[in-house]
């Protein structure tokens, strides 16, 4: 399991850059707290962040899942797939909204794989 811990963690850290991007943000386009709304670029900015975080929320523990109940090596695997269509679409994002497909399509494609497969592990892991 340490694979999968180790793909959390980066996953993490990937969410803290994406934070420190936004304050560099407000800094740059003038948005003060507690604003959340600015000049388009900021604004793409922002989802990123916030997109980022709602994201996780279903990344981590299906990580977690299918690491103990399908296999840990497999989990670390997809989660670097995952943080790597992160990133994907977070650059996508931040240059033009439109160019964010390709890199959300990899992060739920991921999100959903890894779901089915820990829902099924651990079902099976009753039988």
């Amino acid at each position: 399991m340490e694979y999968v811990y180790i793909a959390i963690v980066l996953a993490l850290i990937q969410y803290v850059v994406l934070t420190g991007l936004v304050g560099r943000a407000r800094v740059k386009y003038g948005v003060k707290a507690p604003a959340v709304t600015g000049p388009e670029e900021f604004n793409r900015t922002f989802r990123v962040q916030q997109n980022t975080l709602e994201g996780l929320i279903v990344f981590v523990p299906a990580m977690w899942i299918f690491g103990a109940y399908v296999h840990p090596l497999v989990a670390a695997g997809l989660g670097v797939i995952g943080i790597i269509g992160r990133t994907l679409y977070a650059r996508g994002y931040v240059a033009d909204a439109e160019k964010r497909g390709p890199g959300a399509a990899i992060c739920g494609l991921v999100n959903v794989v890894l779901l089915l497969g820990g829902l099924t592990g651990l079902v099976l892991s009753l039988l």
